[in-house]
């Protein structure tokens, strides 16, 4: 006789439906799989695996800190409308409380296996499909530790005031934080919300990107018919050019574009202000 926990556990791989949902219908239907199945079809919560395989290329970003972590959250949905829903939104926000709930760094696949009320997150994830009536992706997952680190954030395109479609964070140490600095590192991630910089410096660029980017350079140089014994200077005026645009220290300062970003931390010396990293998600 099969037990009641592999009946639900049969129930929730047919239809992508929450624990909860599969084990009341089953108690309302005499525990017969395909009356269950039906029940939930009618009650629109066996869609879930369904729309597992559309395309979500919305959603939002959300932010959420304890004394002890910092986290980051990216759920994709399909439709612009389905992220704006203050259901969607309570979602997102369950998710941080759940992370921080846990106080500890976690990746997706542990996140989503974590217990939550009588399943899981991801069972979670599934009933929350089936009340949107979209698929939903946790699409990134950011866990900082807060250590002797200072966090400064900016949302853009908000929904909420930690919840948007655009989020950038810098993660700083300094010596005195006053009022000025806390401008300073809100602005700072204006910037790199405006800007998108791939890394902070050119050391943290991957090395096989600006090998590809010399190569690219190089052949357009020489096809343009400039004398080889040029090349090499016209390919270094390139290179700076290139790392200008894509690390964050060498790009023009969006508030004041004759200066470096490097050049605009470096007069808060005093301070000994410095960017640790540097994260940034959007939709």
């Amino acid at each position: 006789m099969t037990s009641t926990t592999e009946l639900i556990k049969e129930l929730r791989e047919k239809t992508g439906a929450g624990f909860l949902d599969c084990k009341k219908s089953l108690e309302e239907n005499d525990n017969d799989i395909n009356k269950s199945i039906e029940s939930l079809r009618k009650k629109g919560l066996a869609k879930a695996s369904k729309k597992s395989d559309r395309v979500a290329n919305e959603g939002a970003v959300g932010i959420y800190s304890n004394k002890d972590f910092t986290v980051l959250i990216k759920v994709n949905s399909e439709t612009d409308f389905a992220a704006k829903s203050e259901t969607f939104l309570n979602f997102l926000d369950t998710l941080g409380e759940i992370v921080l709930q846990k106080n500890q760094n976690l990746d997706k696949e542990q996140f989503l296996n974590l217990k939550y009320e009588n399943g899981s997150v991801q069972d979670y994830f599934n009933a929350m499909i089936a009340k949107i009536g979209e698929n939903l992706i946790l699409n990134d997952l950011i866990i900082k530790e807060n250590k002797n680190s200072n966090y400064s954030y900016y949302i853009h395109n908000s929904y909420k005031n930690n919840i948007g479609k655009i989020l950038s964070l810098i993660e700083y140490s300094c010596k005195n934080i006053h009022n000025d600095v806390e401008i300073l590192s809100k602005n700072l991630c204006m910037h790199i919300a405006a800007m998108k910089p791939e890394s902070l410096n050119i050391d943290d660029l991957d090395k096989s990107l600006i090998a590809n980017e010399e190569k690219i350079q190089r052949e357009l140089i020489l096809n343009s018919g400039k004398p080889l014994n040029i090349v090499d200077k016209i390919l270094e005026g390139k290179m700076k050019k290139y790392f200008s645009e894509v690390t964050l220290l060498n790009q023009p300062y969006i508030l004041d574009q004759d200066k470096t970003v490097n050049q605009i931390i470096n007069e808060y010396s005093e301070d000994e202000y410095k960017i640790i990293s540097f994260e940034l998600i959007s939709l």
